[in-house]
């Protein structure tokens, strides 16, 4: 009797180990996909951020070339 309790305390045990794995993975692949999508959103924020710099040097530009005439 006192081997059965044994096996299954052993088998309980292993069974919480899988499952903290488990979501510890879970929790890593979230993490990794929010670090993905904010690359992305940082990438698409500096290429705003470069045209509107390109529009406002023209903007400039064009306002110095009609000030000179």
């Amino acid at each position: 009797m006192r081997p059965i309790i044994t096996v299954f305390a052993v088998m309980a045990l292993a069974g919480c180990g899988v499952e903290t794995a488990s979501t510890a993975a879970t929790a890593a692949a979230v993490k990794k996909q929010e670090i993905e999508q904010g690359k992305k959103t940082m990438e698409q924020v500096q290429q705003d951020i470069g045209k509107a710099m390109e529009q406002t040097q023209r903007s400039a530009e064009r306002a110095d070339a009609a000030a000179a005439k």
